[in-house]
């Protein structure tokens, strides 16, 4: 009797100390939860807007420059498309790190601030590409035209005979420039206004995560992990 007794609180013991275990598991689980909506899934749709604009922006750029050998590389701003394209890979790279809280790794943490400079150098290009085609914009609408021999030649004022002239060469018809060239630009406008805009949320969430709670990351747990846990409780 005494021995079965004594064996029963024994017996207690491991089931009490399972469920304060699986308690704490629980509880962890709960704070170190990564799936929340705001959190997983914002930052890869960030990323991917980013990849997509960038893409639009480089490829306009390129058949812009198409339209004159003579153009500006500032009036083409494929150098604005290519750089976003190159802030989103390295935000896919980013949330293809394994997650860690407080930042305890050396990479996430240089990933983070990586991404979240080349995304204000973005902003900052993709303002600029959106001032300089809104000038050349603003000019090619006051210009008068006429074609000479594979080129185009374009005066601000005919009045005036001391005006600026522009030349375009290798343009069949200046309908390319002021019809074909002006919708690129007009694009171009646009593309590079939704870049800085997703840009800057992009800065704002990274801000944010650097003093409030916001996943950016794919959590990743191996089995080995979890058995380790479960052998400690």
């Amino acid at each position: 009797m005494g021995k079965e007794e004594t064996a029963a609180p024994r017996q207690a013991g491991p089931e009490g100390g399972g469920e304060r275990g699986g308690a704490a598991r629980q509880a962890k689980e709960s704070r170190g939860d990564p799936r929340p909506c705001c959190g997983c899934r914002f930052p890869l749709l960030a990323a991917l807007g980013q990849l997509a604009l960038g893409a639009a922006v480089a490829v306009l750029g390129f058949l812009m420059a198409g339209v004159s050998s003579s153009l500006l590389v500032r009036d083409t701003p494929y150098w604005a498309g290519l750089l976003v394209c190159v802030v989103a890979l390295l935000g896919l790279v980013m949330l293809c790190v394994s997650y860690q809280p407080d930042e305890k790794t050396c990479i996430q943490f240089a990933i983070k601030v990586a991404y979240f400079l080349l995304s204000a150098l973005s902003l900052i290009v993709c303002v600029l590409a959106v001032a300089f085609a809104a000038y050349c914009y603003s000019q090619i609408t006051q210009f008068t035209c006429e074609t000479i021999t594979e080129a185009c030649q374009c005066k601000l004022e005919t009045v005036d005979p001391l005006s600026r002239t522009f030349m375009y060469k290798n343009v069949s018809d200046c309908t390319d420039i002021t019809n074909t060239f002006n919708l690129y630009l007009l694009i171009q406008i646009v593309l590079n206004l939704l870049a800085a805009i997703v840009g800057f949320t992009v800065c704002f969430v990274m801000w944010k995560d650097r003093y409030q709670v916001f996943y950016v990351g794919i959590w990743l747990q191996s089995l080995t992990t979890t058995e380790v846990q479960q052998q400690k409780v």
